[in-house]
């Protein structure tokens, strides 16, 4: 594919999610329609896509049109790049712009500009402070790839000699002391060796931040409540020997998570939801609750857009209702933990303050990472009775 046929083909997925596709979908329906796209167009059309969403408002603005050609037209204008050098009609390029495309398009101000809903600048802004703009510039932009070293397997500077074996380059990244950003390949990590054989797992720098600060023991049980996928406990199983088990409201999202344990050579106990109150109480007792994602906008731009006030509240009520379960699992000496992957202080530190008011809970730290560390934003709570 030429480059001005990738642009086509991000012009008609983006039409598609436009129309209520989520981004994966049309992503996945247009390459098993476009066989002759090769894995490097599939990447190329899939960056153009991510890109594109990331900064739609701002696109929108220069294109002149909320429509697939209207933000590509944005995007080139917003790279520097002379349209019509790709809007030529040859062969699979788009078609040739308008006198009305031509005139179309304005200097995006403000929130606009920031790429950010007028709804919710206003709770982002109060929550980031004088960090506020900084913060959703990074969120404009493509997030790093991460790798967590699996310590039970091997140690950061033999996991990335036997990366760069496979011309997989790393560094290590401050965050946490199990990361390596990858910093070039970083799609062939998944058909790597040291990737398939458990020695690293894909996981945000921020993320692996957050488990860092759990207060882990080899003699404790350990519940992850919100496992989904099970990143969080298999990064705590690498950190000590401890007993570990993982409940999550829908178990099928852990179906994947007895192959990563045994991949990782840990050991992790999968619970039904009526099984878990069962074999409690537990030492230490994490929630990774549902959330708006806005600190991973980056890595999912989509939801962005999506995320609506009504969700919000939504979520809210969820996570205090978490909160409220959770606490009844821990054991009396043991210790509650609640994370998210909100920039929201609505999310964050005002759900803690709203837990511990008139109760026996007492919150001991509260850590927030943003995308100006390096990684996906995260909070991190540590409660105690």
């Amino acid at each position: 594919m030429t480059p001005a046929a990738r642009l086509s083909a991000a012009i008609e997925i983006l039409g598609h999610i436009l129309d209520g596709d989520a981004a994966e979908k049309a992503l996945t329906n247009w390459a098993r329609g476009s066989r002759y796209a090769g894995s490097k167009d599939r990447a190329a059309v899939r960056d153009h896509v991510f890109g594109a969403l990331r900064c739609k408002r701002s696109f929108t603005t220069l294109g002149g049109a909320q429509t697939g050609r209207g933000i590509v037209l944005g995007m080139l204008r917003a790279q520097g790049v002379n349209p019509d050098e790709m809007f030529t009609g040859i062969g699979h390029a788009p078609t040739p712009l308008t006198d009305e495309e031509r005139a179309q398009g304005d200097t995006p101000e403000g929130n606009a500009a920031l790429d950010i809903p007028d709804w919710i600048a206003p709770q982002l802004a109060a929550s980031l402070g004088d960090d506020f703009t900084a913060v959703c510039h990074a969120l404009q932009k493509r997030a790093p790839v991460f790798l967590r070293v699996n310590t039970l397997k091997t140690n950061l500077k033999q996991a990335a000699i036997d990366l760069a074996g496979e011309n997989i380059q790393t560094t290590p990244h401050p965050l946490s002391p199990t990361a390596l950003e990858v910093t070039e390949n970083p799609r062939r990590v998944h058909l790597s060796a040291p990737y398939n054989d458990g020695r690293v797992e894909l996981q945000d720098a921020a993320s692996q931040a957050v488990v860092d600060l759990l207060p882990l023991r080899p003699d404790m049980r350990v519940l992850d409540y919100c496992a989904g996928g099970g990143g969080k406990v298999l990064a705590m199983a690498a950190r000590a020997s401890a007993s570990y088990f993982a409940h999550d409201a829908n178990p099928q999202r852990m179906k994947d998570l007895p192959d990563r344990a045994e991949r990782a050579g840990a050991s992790v106990t999968l619970f039904e939801p009526e099984d878990v109150a069962a074999s409690g109480p537990y030492d230490l007792v994490l929630c990774d609750v549902p959330c708006s994602g806005s600190g991973a906008w980056r890595r999912s731009p989509a939801g962005k857009w999506e995320f609506k006030p009504e969700k919000l509240d939504q979520l809210r009520e969820i996570q205090a209702e978490i909160l409220t379960k959770a606490a009844g699992l821990v054991a009396p000496n043991g210790v509650l933990a609640y994370t998210t992957c909100s920039l929201l202080d609505a999310e964050n530190s005002e759900q803690i303050e709203a837990f511990t008011t008139g109760s026996d809970w007492k919150c001991t730290s509260q850590t927030r990472f943003t995308p100006l560390d390096g990684g996906d934003g995260f909070f991190c709570a540590l409660l105690t009775r």
